[in-house]
């Protein structure tokens, strides 16, 4: 049983902004087939949708273990997580960055969650994740961690 659960879908400003593509592409085919160009257009923007909805992460946290995109650790080998927002954020996806970190970070959702890794044997110092909601992700994890 999943006590959070988020799924960092693209911001609709993503959507939007990617239907400039269906201008450009039927300029480009206009003077080969319009036609052709209109029907490619919508085909691209189409693929390109259904990529970003298709290949968005989640981040969840069981009882036992905290999963981001494909990756999964135990709680038990976890610190206390911090939470960052605004410039803070943005210096730790950036100037203070471990190089070692694990990272599944999202350039349209600004906070971030530093979790800490305790395993001595896992070359990642610590994972950074993007989250809407921070507050809540570090209150959940604490609380699991804790409990287990």
């Amino acid at each position: 049983m999943d006590l959070y659960r988020e799924r960092l879908w693209a911001t609709p400003w993503l959507f939007i902004s990617t239907l400039l593509v269906i201008p450009a592409v039927m300029l480009v085919f206009a003077p080969i087939n319009l036609t052709i160009g209109i029907v490619l257009a919508i085909a691209i923007y189409a693929a390109w949708a259904v990529f970003l909805v298709a290949t968005a992460p989640t981040v969840r946290v069981t009882k036992d273990e905290l999963v981001a995109g494909s990756a999964r650790i135990p709680l038990a080998l976890t610190g206390e997580p911090t939470a960052y927002r605004g410039e803070d954020a943005v210096l730790e996806r950036g100037r203070r960055l471990d190089a070692r970190a694990w990272l599944l970070i999202r350039g349209w959702i600004k906070p971030v969650v530093k979790v800490p890794v305790l395993d001595t044997d896992d070359p990642a110092p610590y994972w950074l994740l993007s989250t809407r909601n921070p507050d809540q992700l570090v209150r959940v994890l604490d609380e699991a961690r804790l409990a287990s």
